[in-house]
């Protein structure tokens, strides 16, 4: 290959991570603080109604339909999805579909924690979604509808039966808001504040549909419940808590954060502004893996392709053919170099995936600064490379 020049235009925002993610464009923790309850009660009439609203406006922006409920949780996305399962599972058989890191986290749980009679784990690797044709219309299925730490999305909810007798429960921390849900086909939704709005973390969000709420008012789990999990009291679900009565302490410094993140949601054109924003910045980096002989998407099938958490391989063929502990020291040594030049910050890929790098490309990265960091990206392969071939 042709060694590049070392380029002379950076990011004017190197921050790619895939969760904390940036920030909105241009903005400030002035104005942050100026929105903010600081020193108050989270229960006084100001900070209580900052925090509805936060729940209606993410409503309205995601297209939550009428009779759903979304609340503030603990734990962000985490404690959301727990929240959903322990409070949820167990009258019904469970699938739960793992092709990622965080779906393999939600096998755990069901089969090692809750140990769930009938429970299945359907498995993908990597890159690839599993048979979503296998899921059972009579279980509960639990899943990502974007796999964060593996670049695979599910394309559509066609898959799931419109007259389905057990519930949906569906991580939806990276697609949020960057991605259309198919309202119709979810029970139960969760994510964070910490993903494709750049808000802080600790924060989780929980969207129960109608058939979520009527489970959990007349089914009573057959296991203890931390306090931070019970949805109900006396048969009934809590209002408070989709109204704004947290169930613990929030801070309200990352209120005022997300509603800055949602003020500059709606001045892009609210959810298909985001949409739109996350598709560009995707087409950019891909139009680039497309035309570069040494990187590859990890996903091959370009529909189940993610437009936020975007995963790719090496194929240069003398790194692919080195054991994955060996690549992904060759991705580690890239990953640093583009940090030390400015150009990228962490950009590895995930712990758990094969070697490789993760970009984010949701709607708070700008499209010009993707643009601006594929010749970086071309300069750390082949200076990593090169180094590598000196040793």
């Amino acid at each position: 290959m042709t060694f590049p020049q070392k380029p002379r235009v950076l990011p004017a925002r190197p921050e790619f991570s895939s969760g904390p993610c940036a920030k909105r464009p241009g903005w400030s923790a002035e104005t942050v603080a100026a929105k903010a309850f600081l020193g108050r009660s989270h229960r006084a009439a100001g900070p209580k109604a900052q925090l509805r609203e936060a729940i209606d406006r993410t409503a309205r922006l995601l297209g939550v339909p009428d009779g759903y409920r979304l609340g503030i949780v603990p734990g962000s996305d985490t404690g959301a999805v727990e929240m959903a399962m322990w409070s949820l599972l167990g009258p019904r058989p469970v699938d739960v579909l793992v092709w990622e890191s965080f779906g393999r986290a939600w096998a755990t749980d069901a089969l090692g924690q809750l140990k769930l009679a009938d429970c299945r784990a359907i498995e993908a690797g990597y890159g690839a979604l599993p048979d979503l044709g296998a899921v059972r219309a009579q279980a509960d299925v639990v899943f990502t509808w974007n796999g964060t730490t593996s670049g695979a999305r599910v394309p559509n909810g066609d898959w799931i039966a419109a007259d389905r007798a057990g519930l949906t429960i569906c991580d939806a921390t990276s697609a949020a808001f960057a991605q259309d849900l198919d309202w119709a086909k979810l029970d139960v939704v969760t994510f964070s504040w910490q993903k494709a709005l750049g808000g802080e973390a600790a924060h989780g969000m929980l969207v129960l549909g109608p058939r979520a709420i009527e489970r959990l008012e007349s089914t009573t789990p057959d296991r203890p419940l931390p306090k931070v999990f019970r949805l109900t009291k006396g048969g009934k679900l809590i209002d408070g808590i989709f109204a704004g009565e947290t169930i613990n302490t929030p801070s309200m410094l990352c209120v005022a954060d997300f509603i800055d993140a949602l003020d500059w949601a709606e001045e892009v054109g609210g959810l298909h502004g985001l949409i739109a924003r996350a598709d560009a910045n995707f087409a950019a980096l891909q139009g680039w893996v497309d035309r570069t002989d040494w990187v590859e998407n990890l996903v091959a099938d370009p529909a189940a392709r993610s437009n936020t958490s975007v995963c790719l391989r090496i194929a240069d063929a003398q790194i692919a053919a080195l054991d994955d502990a060996a690549q992904k020291t060759f991705v580690k040594r890239m990953a640093g170099l583009l940090e030390a030049e400015g150009a990228a910050l962490d950009i590895n890929g995930h712990r758990d995936a094969p070697a490789g790098l993760r970009i984010w490309c949701g709607a708070t990265v700008d499209t010009a600064d993707i643009e601006a960091l594929t010749p970086w990206l071309d300069w750390a392969f082949a200076t990593t490379k090169a180094a590598q071939g000196e040793n």
